[in-house]
């Protein structure tokens, strides 16, 4: 299978050497970057403005002699791209009737399938192009003949593959991106999802970045993919440079961008995520509004339609990032501003749950492992910033049959270098006579260690909470995490499911591990507190509710559940995009098959860098299918908090609403 079986489009953006007035050499470029763009696998192949001829050329643009080579050059262009798969963009000045203009003219399969013309033509510092051409405006034909054919000619032309589904494109021209409202912004009402800007865009200092950051914004905006082709060496220097910057974006994420001030020719290439696009067109309810706020002039616009034929032959290596950890980001400055925001969305949720309730207190589980770790240091945060005494943190340790040593010493530590009231209470005592009214075997000494005798433990410590925050007058603070919820791992009712207020409750296990390590790095903790943050992140995960066995092996979460930081995966791409099972898998592949390759987020050990083949891929992933579909009662039933990311709530009132008691099995059957 290729690429373009999970939905992607693979799209190059090409900057050659320009020679500058000399249309032919220029074609002869082109047309080796069109062969290696199809040798790729591209749909679509971009070029920069007046490629052809060069954008630098000045009154040379109206000679005749140029002109006619220039037209020569498409037609070899066009006679190069048969049998080809990408629809090319190339910049040309066009004669049609009395006037010139700066176009893009679109070729595939050997056809000139359409021409659009630049509508805003800057006149001022460097540029002149209103000396040269006429806007689009002033054309009074919408068809032109090239190639000896009538072709469509205008800016409302979208050009639209029929043999891949949302692959709908439109070319604008350099200036045209930059006015506060390109025609793009027209075209991706209409329905265009890739938009392509053919550029000359000499390079200023500070340039760059502001091409980044308009092709972001834009993209973003028009929930699309931008394709910004901007003009490289060959072009003259009598008073000005050029850098050949040539980015792709998605949806404000830039996916691949050119070497700057390269003297050599650069093509660049991405796979564009059309499910990605059309799943965050199909939730954004204020897009639809607009477009039918501009319905008839989206209305307005020509499809124009392309095949672009066998498509199985294309490769299946994804040309993208696709991070490991989509909830964690992977750079250092990156990751440093997002677990500082993270922090400070807990904290003030938290310190606003207590400012209106009017309470002061705090009664927390502690445990010793990550969740109870991270809320119990939020909650030290949060009391540090309302000025109030750590003291009012109501700190419990409650040791159960299978509490291990290590985790309940890690539990006193913490709790007595963050200053908090900290307390042990056995819940052993209540649990047996829990057991022996229920005429548990275990009440009678038998071994029997099922789920009734994890969760009378689990019940049992939730029960202690909430009555301990009646009697001092707190509220009990949740630990459990999203990734919990979404496998419904957590005790239903008087369990770890429920609490007063949960800061936890957005939050995946694998970015509470990142958030952990974040907090050490900011060296606000003591010695003694730090080395007992390491050793949590170094442990096994495990509710400890099952004494170890006879091999001294404690019980594993992830032995039972699967990894963490695979579901964590699979929990975005389902509930941010609603990919089908196949497609997160085939992306799951992409981003863990090889712990060789791709970005690491920082401060991870070589032992904490895992790889998982296509077949654990797979097991697992039908494992949380079937306990995501099954779990949505307990998420229905989940206390407040604070949503965290974009990706990152389950929230019955928030971001995911189910019945719960859908069956898993479209989804089973997808993945098979």
């Amino acid at each position: 299978m290729s690429i373009y079986s999970h939905g992607f489009a693979r799209i190059a953006a090409a900057v050659p050497l320009v020679a500058l007035a000399d249309p032919a050499r220029n074609a002869e470029r082109t047309i080796a970057l069109i062969e290696k763009a199809h040798a790729e696998g591209a749909a679509v192949a971009v070029f920069p403005e007046l490629g052809l001829c060069g954008y630098s050329v000045d009154d040379l643009v109206q000679q005749d002699a140029l002109l006619d080579a220039v037209m020569a050059a498409i037609e070899e262009i066009a006679a190069a791209t048969e049998g080809r798969r990408p629809l090319v963009a190339v910049g040309a000045p066009l004669r049609v009737d009395d006037a010139l203009f700066n176009c893009a003219v679109l070729i595939q399969d050997g056809a000139i399938l359409g021409v659009v013309p630049k509508s805003y033509l800057p006149n001022y510092r460097e540029f002149y192009e209103q000396r040269f051409f006429a806007a689009a405006r002033d054309a009074v034909v919408d068809t032109v003949i090239l190639g000896g054919r009538e072709v469509p000619f205008g800016t409302d032309l979208i050009f639209e593959a029929v043999d891949l589904p949302g692959l709908r494109i439109h070319a604008e021209i350099c200036e045209d991106g930059w006015v506060p409202i390109p025609p793009s912004t027209w075209a991706s009402l209409a329905g265009a999802t890739v938009l392509l800007n053919l550029s000359g865009s000499p390079v200023t200092v500070g340039k760059e970045a502001y091409r980044e950051a308009l092709s972001s914004a834009h993209s973003a905006r028009c929930v699309a993919a931008h394709v910004y082709v901007a003009s490289g060496y060959g072009e003259s220097t009598t008073d000005l440079a050029w850098d050949g910057d040539a980015l792709i974006t998605e949806n404000g994420t830039l996916l691949t961008r050119t070497e700057p001030f390269s003297m050599s020719e650069q093509t660049v290439v991405a796979d564009v995520d059309l499910d990605r696009l059309r799943q965050e067109r199909a939730r954004m309810i204020s897009l639809r509004d607009q477009v039918g706020d501009f319905a008839e002039r989206a209305g307005e616009f020509r499809r124009v339609g392309f095949t672009l034929g066998d498509l199985d032959d294309a490769d299946d290596a994804l040309r993208r990032v696709v991070p490991r950890f989509p909830f964690v980001p992977a750079g250092g400055a990156d990751l440093d501003r997002r677990c500082r925001e993270v922090m400070n969305i807990q904290v003030q949720g938290l310190a606003q749950r207590l400012r209106a309730t009017g309470i002061e207190k705090i009664v927390i589980g502690v445990s010793g492992g990550l969740d109870s770790t991270l809320a119990l240091l939020v909650a030290v945060e949060t009391m540090d910033r309302l000025g109030l005494p750590r003291t009012n943190i109501k700190a419990y340790t409650m040791p159960g049959y299978a509490t291990g040593s290590a985790s309940l010493a890690r539990s006193h530590v913490l709790m007595d270098t963050l200053g908090v009231d900290g307390h042990e209470l056995d819940i052993r005592p209540s649990c047996a006579q829990m057991l022996a009214d229920l005429g548990h075997p275990f009440a009678s000494g038998e071994p029997v260690y099922d789920v009734t005798f994890e969760n009378v433990q689990a019940g049992e410590r939730t029960s202690h909470l909430f009555r301990i925050a009646n009697y001092v007058g707190g509220i009990v603070l949740g630990t459990g995490d999203l990734s919990e919820l979404a496998l419904g791992w957590c005790t239903y009712g008087v369990g770890d499911q429920m609490s007063h207020y949960n800061v936890n409750g957005s939050v995946p296990k694998s970015l509470i591990q990142h958030q952990i390590r974040w907090m050490i790095g900011t060296g606000s903790y003591a010695d003694e507190t730090t080395a007992a943050l390491q050793e949590i992140l170094g442990d096994v995960i495990s509710p400890e509710l099952v004494p170890a066995g006879e091999d001294g092996a404690i019980q594993s979460t992830e032995d039972a559940v699967g990894p963490y930081e695979l579901h964590d995966f699979f929990l975005y791409y389902l509930t941010r995009f609603g990919y089908r099972p196949s497609k997160i898998a085939y992306l799951a592949q992409q981003a863990w098959a090889d712990a060789s390759t791709g970005l690491w987020p920082p401060l991870m050990t070589d032992a904490e860098r895992h790889e998982y083949d296509a077949a654990t891929i797979r097991r697992w992933l039908k494992v949380f299918l079937k306990r995501f579909m099954s779990s949505q009662f307990k998420r229905t039933a989940m206390p407040n908090g604070p949503k965290i990311g974009s990706g990152g709530s389950l929230s019955p009132r928030g971001d995911w609403r189910q019945p719960s008691d859908a069956p898993a099995t479209a989804w089973l059957d997808a993945l098979d």
